[in-house]
C-alpha cells in the first residue's frame, strides 16, 4: 500500500492521520498526531475463532519515555508495568471500541497504542481511540465505525468550550469532560469537574457530541482513500433449537429473578440453568453446544430481567425505579486510624480508611505525563470474597485503578490546598461486599474517612450509579442499580457531586441510539439520588472534626530567609538530621524557605520548631540572651547567641572593675547573660554583661589600680611590658633572622 496522509484542522488544533509506511504486518496501523504528540495504533485480528461466552478484545497503552525524552527510572533502566495513567487510558480506548463489534464475533481483537512523541502540550490519550478506530477499519474489521473520542474544557472566564485542550488550556478549565463515540451515539462518558450544574454537564455533553461527528466525518474521508478490503469472517450461530428448549423455562427464570439477595437469587438461577441444561439436552448436545447453552441460558436470564422492569416498572430487589437501597453509615468505624469510615448500600459495603503524612509521603510520577507527583492518593481493592468467590489475590487489576482513579476524581475538588492543609492524603477503599455500585460506595466511604480525619473539605460528596433498561421506544431509568442490573441492563453511568454541583461522572453504554436528551433524564435522577444519600450522611458526621486523630502527625509551616536554608540543612545534611533526631520530628525544606515541620507529638514539632527559628535568627541591638561561652580569647569572651550566630562579650564588659584575665570571670562552656549593644557593618556582634559581677579581688582594680575604662592605657602597658621582657637577658629568646 502507497502511504496515506490525511491531515485537517478542527478548533484551532491540527491533526493527522497516515498509513501504508510503518507496522505493515499489523491487520491495520494507522499514525496518528495532534500538534506534534504522536503515537501508532495497530490491530491485529485472528483468523481463529475462540469458543468463548464474551469478545476476546485486548487494549494496551504503550508509554514510551523517549517521546518525552527521558530515561526510565529504576534499575533496569526500561518501560515495564503501566503506569496508573497507562492502564487508565488502556481502559479509555477499550470501552468505546468494543460494543462496535457485532454480536457472535469470536476472532480474537489486539489494538497497541505505542507513544513515539509526546509535545508535553497535547496530550496522547483522546487520539488514540480514533487513531483505534481507523487501524480497525484499515483492516477491514467488522467494526461499527469510525469511532472517536474528544475532551472537552471550558475556560472559566469566557465561558468558551475547548476541543482537546492542551494542559495550559485544561488548567484553565473547571470542566474536564471525554465523551467517545460515534456521529450517532454516545458509547463512553467521563468527567471531572469543580462542581458545576447537571444543565453545565449536559450542555458539555451536547457539544462533545458534536465534535465527534466532525473527527469522524474526518476519518471516513481518510478510510475512503485507503479503501480496505473487507475482512472474511464468519458470525457464530447457534442452533436454533437450543434457545428454543431453553425459551420454554421463561416462567421460571422470571420468579427465580424475584429475589432480594443476591446470593440466594444467583444459588436459584445457577440452580435452574443446570437443570435445564440436564433435563432438556442429552450428553452429546452438551458435549457439542456446551458453550451455546450456556449463552441462550445467559440471554434468557437477560430477556426475563429486562422485561420485568419494562413491564411492571418491578425490579428484582421489588424496589422503584428510583428507589435507593437501605443505608448503613459509620463514620469513625476504627480505632487508632487517622479517619474511617463504613458506607453501606443494601449488599455492597465499603471500608474507607484515611491516612495523613507530610507532602513528602505523596506519590512521585515517572510517566510521559506532565504530572510530576500527586499528594491525594485513592486506592480500591476489590478481594475474591467480597461477591463470595475464591479466587487470586494479587496486583489491582484495571477494574481497581480505574475504580479508585474515579472516587479520586470525585472528591479533588472539594480537598483543600496545600497552604492551608499542607499533608499528602491516601483514602484505602477496602470493599467488602459487592453487588452493584462499589466505587460510588466507595467514594461516599472516603468522604466520611476525611471528615472522620478531620480533613477541611468544602463540601462533603456522594455519589450514585445510574442504569437504563431502553427496549425499543420504553426507556426505563434506574437509581442505585444493583450488580444484575449492571452486566444485564444497558448503561452503567455513575455520578458524584456536592450540594452545589457535579465533581466527577463515568459512563459505559451499550444501547445505540442513546440520546442527550435521555442523559438529561439521568443526570436530574441522579441529583435527587444523591441528595438523599448525602442527608443520611450528614445525619452521622455533619461536618469535619475539628481536631486531627491524635495519631495522625501535627504539620506546621513557617518560612525562613532563603539564604538560611544552608545553615538549616548544615554540611551534608548534617544539621537538620540532628535535629530530627534530637526532638523527633519530621522536616522538610522548600527551595522558597517554606519549612514544614511534622510531629505527632506537640512539643516536638514546638522543639523542631524552636530549633529552626533559633538558627534563622538574626539578633538585633537591645534584645538580651543568656548563651554559652564557646571561645576565650585574651580580649573577651565568644558567646552563643543562635546554632549560627556568636557575639563578642569584651573584657572591659565582663565584670564591674578592671579585669585582667578573661579566665579571672568567665570559662569555656559557662552560661552569661549578656544584651546586644552594637552590630557593625560586617555583622559582627558586641555584647554587654547583664547583672555584672564585682572584679575579683586579686585584680587591680580591686586594688585601687586602674579605673574602669581605663582598659586602653593597662593594654599600651602591657604591649611595653612586653617588649622589655624580649630585651631580657631570657636565654630562650631569638633574635629576627636577618634576610639581607
Amino acid at each position: 500500500m502507497n502511504k496515506i496522509v490525511e491531515e485537517f484542522e478542527l478548533y484551532g488544533k491540527t491533526y493527522r492521520l497516515e498509513t501504508g509506511e510503518l507496522a505493515k504486518q499489523a491487520s491495520g496501523s494507522v499514525l496518528v498526531t495532534q500538534g506534534e504528540t504522536t503515537v501508532l495504533l495497530t490491530a491485529v485480528v485472528s483468523s481463529e475463532e475462540k469458543d468463548y461466552d464474551f469478545f476476546p478484545l485486548t487494549v494496551d497503552f504503550i508509554e514510551k519515555m523517549y517521546a518525552v525524552g527521558r530515561i526510565p527510572g529504576g534499575y533496569l533502566k526500561r518501560e515495564s508495568r503501566p503506569s496508573e495513567k497507562g492502564t487508565l487510558t488502556a481502559r479509555m480506548i477499550d470501552r468505546p471500541i468494543r460494543p462496535g463489534f457485532p454480536d457472535g464475533f469470536k476472532q480474537e481483537v489486539h489494538v497497541v497504542a505505542t507513544t513515539f512523541v509526546c509535545d508535553g502540550q497535547n496530550p496522547p490519550d483522546c487520539i488514540c481511540v480514533g487513531g483505534a478506530s481507523a487501524a480497525l477499519l484499515c483492516a477491514g474489521a467488522p467494526f461499527d465505525g469510525p469511532a472517536a473520542c474528544v475532551r472537552i474544557a471550558r475556560n472559566v472566564e469566557t465561558g468558551e468550550w475547548i476541543v482537546n485542550p492542551t494542559y495550559e488550556e485544561q488548567e484553565l478549565s473547571d470542566v474536564e469532560l471525554t465523551i467517545a463515540g460515534t456521529a450517532d451515539y454516545i458509547s463512553m462518558v467521563e468527567a471531572g469537574a469543580n462542581e458545576i450544574s447537571e444543565e453545565d454537564m449536559l450542555a458539555a455533553m451536547e457539544f462533545g457530541q458534536k465534535a465527534i461527528a466532525e473527527f469522524c466525518a474526518a476519518q471516513a474521508r481518510f478510510i475512503e482513500r485507503v479503501a480496505p478490503q473487507p475482512m472474511e469472517y464468519k458470525l457464530h450461530q447457534a442452533d436454533p433449537s437450543i434457545a428454543e428448549r431453553v425459551e420454554r423455562h421463561y416462567g421460571e427464570m422470571s420468579a427465580a429473578l424475584h429475589d432480594a439477595d443476591k446470593l440466594s437469587r444467583i444459588a436459584k438461577i445457577e440452580a435452574l440453568k443446570a437443570q435445564i441444561k440436564e433435563n432438556d439436552f442429552n450428553e452429546d448436545e452438551r458435549a457439542v453446544w456446551g458453550a451455546d447453552i450456556a449463552a441462550a441460558c445467559k440471554a434468557l436470564e437477560k430477556r426475563a430481567m429486562r422485561e420485568m422492569v419494562v413491564s411492571t416498572g418491578e425490579r428484582a430487589d421489588g424496589r422503584r425505579a428510583d428507589e435507593i437501597r437501605p443505608l448503613h453509615i459509620v463514620p469513625g468505624y476504627l480505632p487508632r486510624v487517622h479517619g474511617s469510615g463504613l458506607f453501606q448500600r443494601g449488599q455492597t459495603q465499603a471500608l474507607s480508611v484515611c491516612t495523613l503524612g507530610t507532602l513528602r509521603d505523596g506519590q512521585r510520577l515517572d510517566t510521559i505525563d506532565p504530572a510530576e507527583g500527586k499528594r491525594y492518593m485513592h486506592h480500591y481493592n476489590f478481594p475474591p470474597y467480597c461477591t463470595g468467590e475464591v479466587g487470586r489475590m494479587g496486583a489491582p487489576k484495571r477494574r481497581e485503578v480505574g475504580h479508585g482513579a474515579l472516587a479520586e476524581r470525585a472528591l479533588l475538588p472539594v480537598l483543600p490546598d496545600e497552604d492551608s492543609f499542607p499533608y499528602a492524603i491516601r483514602v484505602v477503599s477496602e470493599i467488602l461486599e459487592s453487588n452493584g455500585s462499589s466505587s460510588m460506595a466507595s467514594t461516599c466511604g472516603s468522604t466520611l474517612a476525611l471528615m472522620d480525619a478531620g480533613v477541611p473539605i468544602s463540601a462533603p460528596v456522594s455519589g450514585i450509579a445510574m442504569g437504563l433498561i431502553k427496549e425499543g421506544d420504553d426507556v426505563v431509568i434506574l437509581s442505585d442499580i444493583q450488580g444484575l442490573e449492571d452486566f444485564l441492563g444497558d448503561m452503567d453511568f455513575k455520578v458524584t457531586g456536592t450540594e452545589k454541583g457535579i465533581t466527577a461522572l463515568q459512563m459505559d453504554n451499550k444501547a445505540r441510539g442513546l440520546s442527550t436528551e435521555i442523559l438529561g433524564r439521568a443526570l436530574q435522577q441522579a441529583k435527587e439520588g444523591r441528595a438523599h444519600i448525602l442527608k443520611a450522611m450528614l445525619a452521622e458526621i455533619a461536618e469535619p472534626r475539628a481536631e486531627l486523630s491524635q495519631y495522625a502527625p501535627r504539620i506546621e509551616t513557617i518560612k525562613i530567609p532563603v539564604d538560611k536554608i544552608r545553615e538549616v540543612i548544615g554540611t551534608g545534611g548534617k544539621v537538620i538530621r540532628a535535629l530530627q533526631e534530637e526532638t523527633g520530628a519530621t522536616i522538610e525544606i522548600e527551595e522558597d524557605g517554606t519549612v514544614r515541620i511534622a510531629a505527632v507529638e506537640g512539643p516536638a514539632g514546638d522543639a523542631a520548631k524552636a530549633a529552626i527559628l533559633a538558627i534563622v535568627k538574626e539578633p538585633e541591638v537591645g534584645e538580651i540572651y543568656e548563651g554559652e561561652v564557646v571561645g576565650i580569647k585574651d580580649f573577651g569572651a565568644f558567646v552563643r547567641l543562635t546554632p549560627s550566630k556568636d557575639g563578642l562579650l569584651h573584657i572591659s564588659r565582663m565584670a564591674n572593675g578592671r579585669v585582667a584575665k578573661v579566665e579571672d570571670v568567665l570559662n569555656q562552656g559557662d552560661t552569661v547573660k549578656v544584651q546586644v549593644i552594637e552590630i557593625a557593618e560586617n555583622g559582627k556582634i558586641s555584647l554587654d554583661r547583664i547583672d555584672k559581677p564585682s572584679a575579683p579581688d586579686a585584680s587591680p582594680a580591686a586594688n585601687g589600680g586602674a579605673k574602669r575604662g581605663g582598659y586602653k592605657d593597662a593594654q599600651r602597658r602591657d604591649r611595653g611590658d612586653r617588649g622589655n621582657r624580649r630585651d631580657s637577658g631570657r636565654s630562650d629568646y631569638r633574635r629576627p633572622r636577618n634576610r639581607s
